[in-house]
Formats: structure tokens, C-alpha cells, sequence
């Protein structure tokens, strides 16, 4: 298995791959040129925090596909920019033949393992720390899981979780939901936190497999969500977390 970390501006990636010759930086910096093209034309898609009709049909596959997340999940394109990112290199490396590989950015991840994995959550909960872990069986397909926080993290969420992580196939789709699911994550308590992010869960089910919500000393869940275990603590670069992606 192989490791490494790709740094690009503002993206940091944080790859697993069974693949040793895969070229993906310079993939990503492709992305990254695509979308730097589309903002220079438009800068309203960098800033808006609602969703945006698109205004061309000649987009690129990056643009495209955050435009449509977007439009799902209800909020500005750039808040699915991360998981639109994990999502399109995961493919790149899928169509390299990879069974297995884990594409981490900023939190956002896309996966396809042939084997089980560990795939811990960040959360910062005072209560359960960082601790837990999806444990997600072998699977052929990919799978997104990301997540959106009040608390810490580069994002702009209104909400006051500690997190929110949604699973879907989509990772793209995945990391605009955490973001429109977080902003509702507001109440008087935790509970009342949990339970209007529930509620607002519950209009976007089409969209995604689970949803996990962390706030104080409530957890709330919807959907159908791998395993969660007991780990050994981690840790994260939090100066590099905290940096935007774009």
C-alpha cells in the first residue's frame, strides 16, 4: 500500500491508494486550473452561499458536477468544492484499476476498499473525543463520507455541531449536505441542535445513506450508517484542516 500527501496551494490531499504509478497531482492540478478558469469568469460561484443555475453547458467535469451537488443539497457551489475534489481523483484512480484507495482532503473523503478500514470521526466532542470510528466493511463501489462542523474547520457553517458527517455515494453530494444539514444545527441545547439537524436530514434522504450529527451530549442518526467502534485516539493537523481549499 502506498502513502503520501499532495499539496497544491490550497488543497491538501491526504492519499491510500494500491497503486504505485498514478500521476494524480498532476490530475488535480488540472481540476484545480478548471475551476480557477470558471471563477476568474465568474466570480459570483466562488461567493454565493445559495445554489446557482448554471449559465454554460460547456463546463468542465469539476464545475459540473458542483454545480449539480449544489443544486441537491441546497447551498453555495463551493461548499461541495472538497468532496467534488476526493471525488474526481478516487474516479481517476478507480480508472487506473485501483481496488483500493482512500483520498482524505480536508476531512472529505472518498473511498473504494477491497478490504475493511477504519475511518475515524472528528468531532472534538468533550465527551467522546476522537475516539470512535466508522468501521466500513469491503465493498466494490465508492463511497463519500464527510463532515461539516460549527466548531472547527475552514468552512463556513451557521450551525453549532460539533459535527455532522454524511455518507453517501456521492462524496461531492456528501460535502455539500454536511454543510446545508450543519447550518440548521442550532438550538437552545443539544438536543434541540440534534433534532432540527434531523429534521432538516429528513428532506434530502434521496440523497445520501447516513447521516451522523454530534453536539454536546446528544447524537443523532438517520439513514443507514456503517459500524461505529471504540478506537485509540487520533489527531489531525489542525493548521493544515483549517486552511480553504480553493
Amino acid at each position: 500500500m502506498h502513502r503520501e500527501e499532495i499539496n497544491l496551494d490550497q488543497t491538501h490531499i491526504r492519499l491510500t491508494t494500491d497503486i504505485k504509478e498514478h500521476d494524480l497531482k498532476h490530475y488535480i492540478h488540472s481540476l484545480r486550473l478548471d475551476l480557477k478558469r470558471h471563477i476568474a469568469k465568474n466570480q459570483e460561484f466562488l461567493i454565493s452561499i445559495e445554489p446557482m443555475k448554471k449559465n454554460d453547458e460547456n463546463l468542465t467535469q469539476i464545475v459540473k458536477l458542483m454545480y449539480e451537488s449544489s443544486n441537491h443539497a441546497d447551498v453555495g457551489p463551493m461548499a461541495c468544492v472538497a468532496g467534488s475534489i476526493s471525488q474526481l481523483a478516487l474516479d481517476y484512480l478507480i480508472e487506473h484499476d485501483s481496488k483500493y484507495s482512500i483520498v482524505e482532503n480536508g476531512g472529505d473523503v472518498a473511498l473504494i476498499n477491497d478490504e475493511n478500514v477504519l475511518c475515524g470521526i472528528y468531532s472534538n466532542n468533550p465527551i467522546l473525543g476522537n475516539n470512535i470510528a466508522f468501521e466500513i466493511k469491503a465493498r466494490k463501489n465508492p463511497i463519500g463520507i464527510c463532515t461539516s462542523s460549527g466548531k472547527i474547520g475552514h468552512s463556513i457553517s451557521f450551525g453549532q455541531s460539533d459535527s455532522v458527517t454524511v455518507l453517501s455515494k456521492s462524496p461531492s453530494l456528501a460535502d455539500g449536505l454536511a454543510t446545508r444539514i450543519a447550518n440548521d444545527a442550532i438550538g437552545e441545547n443539544g438536543e434541540e441542535k440534534v433534532n432540527n439537524a434531523l429534521e432538516t436530514s429528513e428532506n434530502y434522504k434521496e440523497f445520501f445513506d447516513g447521516v451522523l450529527i454530534i453536539s454536546d451530549e446528544n447524537v443523532g442518526t438517520i439513514g443507514r450508517l456503517p459500524k461505529i467502534i471504540e478506537t485509540s485516539e487520533f489527531d489531525i493537523n489542525l493548521n493544515q484542516y483549517k486552511k480553504s481549499f480553493i
